[in-house]
């Protein structure tokens, strides 16, 4: 018999959680049962998402920017139908796919006119791989040069220039030559360029991790001493890119000019991996030097149909409806209206972001009853109070978000870029109702920081981070 994939996801919907607990992760299955995101969703739509009981869920996270478009986007949905219509052969390998072809050309006309070649793959640290080696062959150099606190991806190569410590534990030892040094440490950033030792530097231009930014003046500079001492600036818009910062990309914010731009998860609206590294084509030659070595770097799907496809729709989409400027506009919009609460509620600390990255920072209150209960939480576990918070915002109030890294009082808030005015209502009801329950202490928004730590005493530790 077939397949029949509707009558199997509706006879056992609601197994989700069991399922991953007895096949996959357990220990995230825990975590997410502790802080109430154990959460069944049966179906999406744009910056929504819904229960079986049609129950309406705010998606203030979009799949760590995977969504700008919105999820099941109608545009996407016909593009994998006509490719899986057209029967086209699909990695042959050995042969050069039309829509790889034409994802290229459609990608490049979004970047600077210096960068013009492109190699996909299918994540954002599979880009990262490949910029790093890229990067390597190109100039001969092993040295990789990093910022603290940024994040750059899960593999051996992205995680051994990762600024975060947390997600190193238990993984090395990592590449040697990797140096990270303070974003906005002009002084150290300088002396260890001029050493001549760095294949590349690699940026984040807004850090996922609590969306942290350094002056024009630092990024401008941090470029002309990479060209200086002739290291290439490698650009990680795999969370900044494709409008997510109200720009196309987020270097654009300081006029820089990168030799190599890594983009992934958006560029696949949402529904088929893909994955890009952009390079200048004399760098990209330096890999594929030689006729030997046309494959020496290369990914096994990395230029399947489906995910070109998806590509090709994802940049149609964002051209159409305007989503770079909406971005922009909207995310003025957010900020200015998070920048209002915060006078209000002396707990919010600052409001920063571009575009739709958007960063809450939290510091300790003046209200006593507030400032007991802050002390509280963090005599405890210092993440407590913002997953308190976000627990509350959807559990109460159904707005999905996520708190920002480690060690931060720092909720972060990326939707989908095709967010309106309806949206930011709701946010902002739901945020304000939370921050008003903050006010009294003991009670029970406080209750849920409390009943963290009683499970997490029982089982697991119950704050996850953002992984991307």
């Amino acid at each position: 018999m077939p397949l029949d994939l509707k009558r199997l996801v509706a006879g056992r919907l609601g197994e989700n959680y069991e399922l991953h607990f007895r096949h996959l992760n357990r220990t995230l299955v825990e975590v997410q049962r502790i802080i109430g995101f154990d959460r069944v969703y049966t179906r999406a739509s744009g910056a929504w998402l819904y229960d079986a009981e049609d129950r309406a869920y705010l998606d203030f996270l979009s799949g760590y920017s995977v969504y700008n478009i919105g999820r099941n986007h109608p545009a996407l949905k016909r593009a994998i139908q006509e490719t899986l219509e057209l029967d086209l052969p699909n990695m042959v390998q050995m042969d050069c796919s039309l829509l790889s072809g034409l994802l290229a050309e459609a990608l490049l006309k979004k970047m600077p006119s210096h960068l013009d070649a492109v190699f996909f793959c299918n994540s954002g640290t599979e880009a990262v791989e490949g910029a790093l080696k890229f990067a390597r062959a190109a100039t001969g150099r092993a040295g990789l040069l990093s910022f603290q606190g940024a994040f750059h991806g899960l593999t051996h190569g992205s995680l051994s220039v990762m600024g975060d410590a947390h997600f190193q534990e238990g993984f090395g030892p990592l590449l040697e030559g990797c140096v990270r040094v303070g974003l906005g440490d002009l002084a150290a950033l300088q002396r260890e360029l001029e050493s001549g030792r760095y294949a590349a530097l690699i940026v984040e231009p807004v850090f996922g991790k609590g969306v942290l930014y350094a002056t024009a003046e630092f990024y401008q500079r941090a470029q002309e001493l990479c060209r200086a001492s002739g290291t290439l600036l490698i650009a990680d818009e795999v969370q900044t890119g494709l409008g997510r910062t109200g720009r196309w990309w987020g270097f654009e914010h300081w006029g820089l000019e990168p030799d190599l731009v890594t983009v992934a998860k958006s560029l696949s609206g949402g529904y088929v991996p893909c994955g890009a590294v952009v390079a200048r084509r004399w760098i990209y030659q330096r890999t594929f030097s030689r006729l030997d070595r046309c494959v020496v770097h290369s990914s096994t799907f990395g230029r399947n149909n489906l995910a070109m496809a998806c590509g090709l729709a994802t940049l149609q989409v964002i051209e159409e409806e305007q989503l770079v400027a909406r971005a922009e506009s909207v995310g003025a919009e957010l900020l200015d209206r998070l920048t209002a609460l915060q006078r209000r509620h002396s707990v919010i600390k600052e409001v920063r972001g571009k575009g739709l990255m958007i960063a809450i920072e939290f510091h300790e209150p003046r209200e006593l009853a507030a400032r007991m209960g802050w002390k509280l939480l963090h005599r405890l576990e210092p993440e407590l109070f913002c997953q308190m918070l976000v627990t509350a915002l959807l559990t109460r109030h159904g707005v999905l978000c996520q708190i920002a890294g480690h060690g931060m009082d720092v909720i972060k808030l990326i939707p989908p870029l095709v967010i309106g005015e309806r949206e930011i209502a709701h946010f902002m009801a739901a945020f304000e109702s939370v921050l008003e329950d903050c006010r009294t202490f003991p009670g029970p928004i406080w209750e849920l920081g409390a009943n963290f730590v009683r499970n997490s005493l029982r089982r697991l530790p119950a704050v996850p981070q953002e992984p991307g």
